[in-house]
């Protein structure tokens, strides 16, 4: 009886011990085993993800090796610009050539009468800004019997003026031949400030360059984009002065001076512009 007892308690046991599960994801070897299971899937699903990419991106290069890249859709359009604008500025050139054996005496007669003729221009108003000089010394030989003789020295200078006060202009060619002065360049005219001419001429052409394409754009049934590029430039045909006069030393400065008309018309001229502008161009069914 009492072994029998022991059996059936010994029974109970085990079987309790055999039905014993751990709680929930709590049990040490089968937690650690489903974390580990867990992180190799994320690992094998980027894995997959990332192969996949990299065979897609490998097609694509093939597809397009040996063909040329696509061309971009544009149209090139040139605008022309014009601004006419009355001149202000008055250029000529006054000056003096002398010669002597000395070349010291030279220089100083020459010296003399420039520095005359600077004063009497200073005197009318003209800036120093408005006075460029030049200056040379050339030796003067003579040659004879295949022999080389020194003559002398030839001293030129001269003045080039601006004239902003065109009243003025009778006044400084009147110069010519005061205190001896023999030369004389010619009378011109232009604009002093160019720049902003030059911008009022460029806006003019981008607006004719913009009107040209949007005129083009329409009759080739597509739309107008940005601007890919641009360039500019001036024509390269000089424009001609409206008024220019010569006068040299061998008219001597009584004549020199009377060539000057009493009422002188600076007239006007013209700054253009061209440019070259570039568009992307686009329809519904590129």
């Amino acid at each position: 009886m009492i072994q029998r007892r022991m059996r059936m308690a010994l029974s109970k046991k085990n079987e309790a011990s055999s039905g014993h599960q751990c709680p929930g994801l709590f049990c040490g070897v089968d937690f650690g085993r489903k974390i580990l299971l867990t992180l190799v899937g994320i690992l094998i699903v980027y894995l997959i993800f990332y192969v996949g990419v990299l065979s897609r991106n490998v097609m694509l290069q093939y597809e397009y090796i040996g063909q040329a890249p696509a061309t971009e859709r544009t149209i090139t359009v040139t605008g022309y610009g014009k601004v006419e604008a009355k001149n202000d500025i008055a250029v000529t050139t006054l000056g003096y050539t002398n010669m002597d054996p000395d070349v010291t005496k030279a220089q100083t007669a020459n010296t003399t009468v420039m520095n005359k003729l600077m004063a009497d221009l200073e005197n009318m108003g003209i800036a120093s800004k408005d006075l460029q000089t030049n200056y040379s010394i050339t030796p003067q030989y003579s040659y004879a019997n295949n022999q080389q003789e020194l003559q002398g020295y030839r001293v030129d200078s001269s003045v080039r003026v601006k004239i902003r006060d065109l009243t003025k202009i009778s006044q400084v060619l009147s110069l010519a031949g005061k205190y001896g002065a023999n030369e004389i360049g010619g009378l011109s005219f232009t604009i002093d400030d160019t720049q902003s001419l030059k911008d009022q001429a460029r806006l003019l052409a981008l607006a004719d360059a913009e009107a040209k394409a949007a005129t083009l754009s329409k009759s080739l049934g597509v739309g107008l984009g940005s601007v890919i590029s641009y360039n500019d430039y001036e024509p390269s045909s000089p424009t001609p002065q409206p008024f220019y006069a010569t006068m040299n030393s061998s008219l001597g400065g009584a004549t020199a001076a009377a060539l000057a008309p009493t009422d002188i018309a600076a007239g006007s001229n013209t700054v253009e512009m061209n440019v070259v502008v570039t568009y992307h161009i686009y329809t519904s069914r590129w």
